[in-house]
This record gives structure tokens, sequence and C-alpha cells, in this order.
């Protein structure tokens, strides 16, 4: 009996389970994390050689015209390129006002803080900043936005994995911004490349690995049960 009724529970499809195949749809591949990457190493190296803010923000910009026309060629998504050419714009405009190497990267820094604190005020919140991300695997996200912060299961295992992702912004502040009051331009493209895509493949590791030891069950909402719609939907490939 005990054994039927183990098996059943194994049987059963978790909360963890259900995340862990909507944030595997959410993330981007190795070609996304290379066209985040690569400005930023082309605005170092190129600075490094000329010394000059206007001359190394050139060199980022050929290269994003460059993976503009190899994702024109190859198809697929522009969102991580968008990001990179936003990115990119961004530090240009922090860059060319000061005429500082080093304020290129200071809209991430700012980013950084930013998010971090907002991922900690989203948990004690219990609107978690992950929820959001994996409600939107939900086919009626666009009709019950909120329906899943009724979930409690869902909530306690988001808070979990949104702390992981406010210790990866609390890492990157802790590193970038000694290195940007010390002008370090050099490694501020280090440290902006190793916290970029390798950090937060670190940081999904990290959330893999509560994921797979977690086993909380889902709610029963009835006819409501987000976790239940989200499930069916993947399965169905019908994810909005």
């Amino acid at each position: 009996m005990n054994a039927q009724a183990s098996a059943e529970v194994d049987a059963e499809v978790t909360v963890e389970q259900v995340i862990r195949k909507r944030i595997s749809d959410a993330l981007g591949g190795w070609y996304g994390s290379l066209e985040t990457a690569l400005p930023t190493v082309a605005f170092v190296i190129t600075w490094l050689v000329a010394e000059d803010v206007r001359t190394a923000l050139l060199g980022a910009a050929a290269l994003l015209t460059v993976l503009a026309i190899v994702r024109g060629l190859v198809g697929g998504s522009w969102r991580f390129l968008g990001s990179a050419v936003f990115a990119t714009a961004l530090a240009a405009f922090f860059a060319l006002r000061s005429g500082q190497a080093q304020d290129a990267f200071l809209p991430g820094i700012i980013t950084s803080a930013a998010y971090g604190v907002a991922a900690v005020v989203s948990i004690l919140a219990r609107w978690p900043l992950l929820g959001f991300v994996v409600a939107l695997g939900d086919p009626k996200f666009a009709e019950q936005p909120t329906a899943w912060r009724r979930d409690r299961g869902l909530v306690r295992v988001c808070s979990r994995l949104t702390w992981v992702l406010a210790a990866l912004f609390a890492v990157r502040l802790a590193v970038m911004l000694p290195l940007y009051l010390g002008g370090e331009v050099a490694w501020l493209g280090v440290g902006r490349v190793v916290l970029g895509w390798p950090a937060y493949l670190l940081a999904v590791v990290v959330m893999g690995w509560l994921l797979a030891i977690g086993r909380t069950p889902q709610t029963d909402g009835g006819e409501d049960d987000v976790t239940e719609r989200m499930e069916q939907a993947h399965q169905e490939g019908t994810e909005p």
C-alpha cells in the first residue's frame, strides 16, 4: 500500500516540473549569449588598442552590424541582439557624455543594483519576479495576469528561485562597482563578460538543482488551476 501511494506521488506533476519546463522554454541558446557578450569584448579590445572612447564605441557598433547581418541570414529570434543594441546605445550615451571609458559600464552597474533591490522587494511582498516569467506560460495570462499568485506552491518555489537571481545581481554589483570606481576598463570588460552569460548560466544550474530536488505538490485550484493549465499547454505545444 505504501509502495503504491509512493508511486502515485511520483507520478504526480509537481510545481517544480512545470516551472522547469517553462524556464527551459524561455532560455536562449548559445548564439544568443554570443550576441549579448561580443559587443562588450569589441569595445574593450578596441579601447585597449586606440585608447579612445569614440573609436571603441564604433568598434562595438561595427560588430553589432555584422551580428545583425548574420542574424538576418540564419533567422531566429532577434531578442538578444535587440538587447545588445539597446545596452550598447545606453553605454555610448554615458561614455560619450563624460568622455570616460569606464562610464560605458555604469548603466549595467545601475541596472544590477535596481534589479537586485527589485528582486528582494518582490520576494518580501510575495510577488517574486520569476513568478511573472513562469506565469507567461499560462494560456490565460493575458486575461488573468495575477492568477498565479493564488497558487501558494507556485509562489513559494518562485520565491526561492528569485533569491538566486538576487544573489547574482549582488555578486555583479560587488565585483563591478569597485572596478568602476578604480577606472579599471579592461577588468570591467572581463567582469561584464564573465558575470554576464556564464554567471547567468550558473544561476540557471542552481535553479535547476533546486527544481530537481523540490517536490512541491500543485495547488488544487479547480477550474482555475494555473500550473495544470501550463502543463497542458506545454504538452500540447500551445504556450503563448
